[in-house]
């Protein structure tokens, strides 16, 4: 410790001369000589320290690059696939089949259980197909006739009632106020208007506002599909829409109100042999039928 002390006083010139004597004696002072002379001549710039401040607020700080996940490849590939998934998804559980039959048209087609549908002129029908196995409901406006399938549950839903029905072949028909189902095979049940009716094979029950008229067929399939129109106790004005419907014209009726009420059958791919039976019927004259422009008027 007592020669390092002294090496700081010859360093700085401090030692008196009988000490730099004493130190000019110890073995080592020819190796301190050198030292002294090398560092003497190292020369250190003053320090600034105002110069290094304003330097260093003057330099642009650079900020780590940060790249948004969303701007990366593979986000961007996630977020298409879960895009399309979603589209898809939305679109099978809320696309709508529609089938439709236009005037003067009938339509055949099976649904995705292959029951056969068949629709007769002027009608609509609207289902989903996905998940049908497990919720078979479509809606029907018109009239269409049902081969169901075996399974689950069936439904037929109109505007004026609703038909469940379970491995069977019926025939539904919604037209203004008047709702009918026949069933030709099996077991259907109906509501409407809070009325619960079951029909089986041969029954047959027509709703027309507050009346309800139940009845029997004997035929096998409804009569439309054998070219005929069956009405009962139905109104001018509403046969006349029919065989617009079914013959795909334009028949206009000029006549004074009337309660009488028709029952009977008319040919629905013979329109002058139709017209001819209401004409008898009602004391009507056919004053214009060129085309599929016709006009009735009363005698």
């Amino acid at each position: 410790m007592e020669e390092k002390y002294e090496l700081a006083k010859w360093l700085n010139n401090e030692m008196t001369e009988s000490e730099l004597k004493d130190f000019q004696q110890s073995p080592h002072y020819d190796t301190y000589v050198k030292i002294k002379a090398f560092s003497s001549q190292l020369e250190t710039k003053d320090f600034d320290e105002n110069a290094i401040l304003h330097k260093v607020l003057q330099e642009n700080k650079i900020t780590p690059k940060v790249i948004p996940l969303y701007q990366t490849k593979w986000f961007k590939v996630a977020a298409i696939i879960i895009l399309f998934l979603g589209v898809t998804l939305f679109y099978q559980t809320t696309a709508v089949e529609n089938q439709l039959a236009l005037s003067g048209k009938t339509t055949v087609f099976n649904l995705p259980d292959n029951s056969q549908v068949e629709l007769n002129s002027g009608s609509e029908i609207n289902y989903k197909t996905w998940n049908w196995d497990s919720n078979r409901n479509l809606d029907l406006a018109g009239e269409a006739y049902f081969k169901v399938a075996k399974g689950k549950k069936f439904t037929v839903s109109t505007n004026l009632g609703k038909v469940t029905v379970l491995g069977t072949q019926f025939n539904v028909k919604a037209r203004k106020n008047r709702f009918e189902v026949t069933c030709y095979e099996g077991r259907v049940k109906v509501n409407s208007n809070n009325n619960e009716i079951i029909l089986t094979k041969g029954n047959s029950v027509l709703i027309d506002g507050e009346t309800l008229l139940k009845g029997n067929v004997s035929v096998t399939s409804p009569e439309w599909k054998n070219n005929e129109m069956i009405f009962k106790a139905e109104t001018i004005t509403n046969i006349i829409e029919e065989i617009n419907r079914t013959s795909d014209v334009s028949i206009s009726l000029k006549m004074s109100p009337s309660k009488q009420l028709f029952t009977g059958t008319l040919p629905s791919k013979n329109v002058r042999t139709s017209l001819d039976i209401l004409c008898s019927t009602y004391h009507l004259k056919i004053t214009k039928f060129v085309g599929k422009t016709i006009l009735l008027e009363e005698k």
